[in-house]
């Protein structure tokens, strides 16, 4: 289910985080550097490895645009980076110069926050780039923090083992004293949240020295005070648990482990789905890609593995990596039915098709989309496709296409709820609702930001990519394909 696809060892001294953009991977070290790779190949970029920092680098992470990588030292500083250049931004110092040993940035890239080891967190407008605060949020070091998926909360957790969650203003809304013995080593948001009436739900996961890693309840509703309640704690890794992280569709939870072990957990059952164990010390780091089924991890032995979640077929990511490459978008994947394509759309679609020998016929005979749709073996023939196995690979393209445009043969789940097509890139919403991300996309620019389910004020307008319902359709899509050659090979047959 999750294999080892490549090593990556460029650090000179244990790696201390990994973190993923939608098209970058980075990891930052001990040895003062963070390095940089592109998630095509896994291949340095030409401006890595960063310098900046006069000592170790403990977190680093990207915006969610991507555009920004920020990290943060024992030097006491923040520097914010450029994802494109590598060039230096803009440097943060910590009003104390304490040394910094976590980082988080908003959903929304509205705030920076810092955990240093003196007990404050210094929380800053990114956009601006000024100190909001530095306030005391600890008597013991903080080493763990993150910010909700709404933007409006933040989760501390430090040595002495507390978690605290504060709003925007750091203003205390609970504590969870002693959440975990020996001390916190890192807490997550799940990407997702509930809204059930006027009360919101989230899930945090935490971590630490009691060798336990905790799913939590964070429950805030309307004119009430902010509950967490424990949901599960899950006890695997026979040492302390020193990193985790939620997949992008919070339907799984990893973590590392002293141990040496990396536990992929079902977010929800809290079952063990795998053991990794191909590091030799321990593992310090976790992190999993927002856009493609693949995990990072890093380690005290200098190095980072990266694993592909999944049977081992990424064509599902190599068919998004090629259309954003293309530029333009094909046909097929348009919002235009089969029935309204010009001759140039079924010309284009041919090639795109690897049908290339077939465009020159279907343009001396015109044939648009309806007439395309309405193609049989007959028809094929008096077009003077002499050749059985082009013909039957023409039909069974053709059935698969009208299977992927035709909403009434598709699972409803499969439906975007907005233009009721069949869904290619799926992403979740702040409402809990599935959607085409251009679709949705184009909804939050042209309204008012609400929900299109509900009609209520979307909390975030930050998008999730659903994996798990995109590889459900990418394998009901392979069954209509198979169905269709089955009754292509009747029809020869016959």
């Amino acid at each position: 289910m999750v294999s080892l696809i490549c090593t990556l060892r460029h650090h000179t001294d244990e790696v201390t985080c990994c973190a993923f953009s939608p098209s970058l991977l980075a990891t930052s070290s001990g040895d003062k550097t963070l390095r940089v790779y592109t998630t095509a190949n896994f291949s340095e970029l030409p401006f890595s490895p960063l310098r900046g920092h006069g000592y170790g680098v403990h977190c680093c992470c990207f915006s969610s645009c991507g555009s920004f990588l920020l990290s943060c030292s024992t030097d006491g500083s923040v520097i914010v980076w450029s994802a494109e250049t590598g060039e230096v931004k803009e440097t943060l110092e910590h009003p104390g110069r304490s040394p910094l040993r976590v980082c988080a940035l908003a959903p929304d890239s509205s705030l920076l926050l810092a955990g240093a080891c003196d007990g404050t967190a210094a929380l800053w407008d990114f956009r601006s780039k000024t100190l909001r605060r530095c306030a005391t949020v600890s008597e013991a070091s903080v080493v763990a923090c993150c910010f909700s998926p709404c933007a409006q909360m933040f989760v501390t957790g430090c040595t002495r083992g507390d978690l605290k969650l504060w709003d925007a203003h750091t203003s205390l809304l609970h504590a969870e004293k002693d959440a975990h013995d020996l001390g916190v080593t890192c807490c997550c948001f799940a990407p997702q949240f509930i809204i059930n009436g006027c009360c919101v739900e989230f899930r945090l996961a935490s971590c630490g020295q009691d060798s336990q890693l905790k799913i939590w309840i964070v429950s805030q509703r309307e004119g009430a005070a902010c509950t967490m309640n424990l949901l599960q704690t899950l006890t695997s890794q026979t040492a302390p648990v020193l990193s985790c992280a939620f997949s992008s569709d919070g339907e799984w939870v990893v973590s590392g482990s002293v141990d040496k072990s990396v536990a992929v957990y079902d977010a929800s059952l809290g079952t063990v789905l795998q053991t990794l164990k191909q590091h030799d010390r321990y593992v310090t780091a976790v992190a999993l890609s927002p856009t493609f089924p693949w995990i990072a991890t890093g380690s005290m032995d200098r190095s980072v593995n990266v694993w592909r979640i999944g049977d081992g077929d990424d064509s599902t990511a190599a068919e998004s990596k090629e259309t954003r490459c293309q530029g333009r978008k094909l046909p097929g994947h348009s919002g235009l039915l089969l029935t309204d394509w010009s001759e140039d759309d079924v010309q284009t679609w041919l090639r795109d098709e690897g049908l290339v020998e077939l465009v020159g016929i279907f343009k001396a005979n015109n044939i648009d989309g309806p007439e395309l749709s309405q193609l049989n073996k007959e028809t094929a023939a008096e077009l003077g496709i002499e050749s059985v196995g082009l013909r039957g690979r023409l039909l069974r393209k053709i059935e698969a296409l009208k299977a992927e445009q035709n909403g009434s043969e598709a699972p409803d789940e499969f439906l975007c709820p907005i233009t009721r097509e069949l869904m290619k890139d799926p992403v979740i919403a702040a409402d809990g609702y599935s959607y085409e991300r251009e679709s949705i996309e184009s909804w939050i620019r042209g309204k008012n930001k609400t929900s299109p389910m509900t009609n209520l004020p979307l909390q975030t307008t930050l998008l999730t990519p659903n994996r798990s319902l995109k590889m459900a359709i990418t394998r009901w899509k392979s069954n209509q394909e198979t169905a269709a050659q089955s009754s292509s090979t009747s029809d020869n047959k016959s």
